[in-house]
């Protein structure tokens, strides 16, 4: 990630705590809570190696097909006629049935065909990423901390950004804060970048930044626990919107987790967006933020819009 290469694993842990030994720790959780964190003994400041892949030509399935998804976005839209929530990110599963080795290849391929801020590479026993995230989840440099959710995506041929996306962006925006103000010192939340048009492969995103100041004692284990899930791909309330998920999603997994590293008091670490993941089978997600003014076949066509660059990347048609 970002330039850094870690080999010879020592250790893997499934406790957060661990990461206060200030070793080299690349971390991904899962969006229900899971956590797993490999140590390594060496990180080189070197790019990636290149490998080879042979695009897919199996089919991916769907765990929501396009009508399943409209009634998601409908119910959702209910639920907040109903003051239930304001906001969910309904996200749906493509899934390939090709069993492979690791993603290396692919992950190769997409930082040359799509190269993304927060692109990452992880493989170790039981866990194999390979990562296009556009999304800061934390930065941290010491006591300074920083996120920069992303709410608001459109082609990079359309306009500005409408009333929706920048609305649902500062809604995401206070979600944070207030996230971020549970662990860091009080008046130190700041929102220096608010409704920022970022340009991707392919894609155009609306992107803010919230920074602040980390409490003195606050441990990695608090850190996880009072920010996660991302309020970008949760909803708000956070609460409401991950029992809607529950109730309408299949497990989402490492998908709209955490990747990233951990090195004492710093880290890089992403919101697992864009990832492909290796399961019995390749996996990749993609989902849109829903709200009142939300039209379901739009977020349908969101959907379709984030997964069809890298689904071209790793090949094969969606069914």
């Amino acid at each position: 990630m970002g330039g850094r290469l870690a080999t010879d694993l020592i250790e893997i842990s499934t406790d957060p705590s661990s990461l206060s030994d200030g070793g080299f720790w690349a971390v991904s959780t899962t969006f229900e809570g899971g956590f797993i964190a490999a140590k390594f003994a060496t990180v080189e400041e070197k790019e990636f190696p290149t490998y080879n892949w042979e695009p897919l030509i199996q089919e991916w399935t769907s765990s929501l097909n396009q009508s399943e998804y409209v009634g998601y976005v409908d119910r959702i839209r209910q639920s907040i006629a109903d003051g239930w929530v304001y906001q969910v990110n309904a996200c749906r599963i493509l899934s390939n049935s090709l069993q492979v080795s690791s993603l290396r290849g692919l992950f190769s391929k997409i930082l040359k065909e799509n190269p993304s801020p927060w692109a990452c590479y992880l493989e170790m026993p039981g866990v194999n990423i390979a990562s296009a995230s556009p999304e800061l989840f934390l930065k941290r440099t010491g006591s300074d901390l920083k996120t920069s959710p992303i709410k608001g995506t459109q082609s990079p041929s359309a306009g500005i950004f409408g009333h929706k996306d920048r609305a649902e962006n500062i809604m995401i925006v206070d979600l944070m804060r207030n996230d971020l103000g549970q662990i860091c010192e009080n008046g130190s939340i700041e929102v220096p970048r608010l409704l920022s048009s970022e340009d991707h492969p392919g894609l155009k995103h609306l992107v803010s930044d919230i920074h602040g100041t980390l409490k003195v004692g606050v441990s990695w284990s608090e850190i996880f626990s009072r920010l996660s899930p991302a309020g970008s791909i949760s909803g708000a309330p956070k609460s409401s919107a991950t029992q809607v998920i529950k109730e309408n999603e299949v497990a989402r997994g490492p998908y709209c987790g955490v990747l990233g590293w951990v090195q004492a008091d710093k880290a890089e670490l992403s919101v697992a967006i864009r990832i492909f993941w290796n399961d019995q089978g390749i996996h990749f997600g993609t989902g849109a933020g829903i709200t009142w003014s939300s039209d379901p076949f739009e977020e349908w066509n969101e959907t379709v819009l984030k997964a069809d660059r890298l689904i071209k990347i790793a090949g094969g048609a969606i069914k």
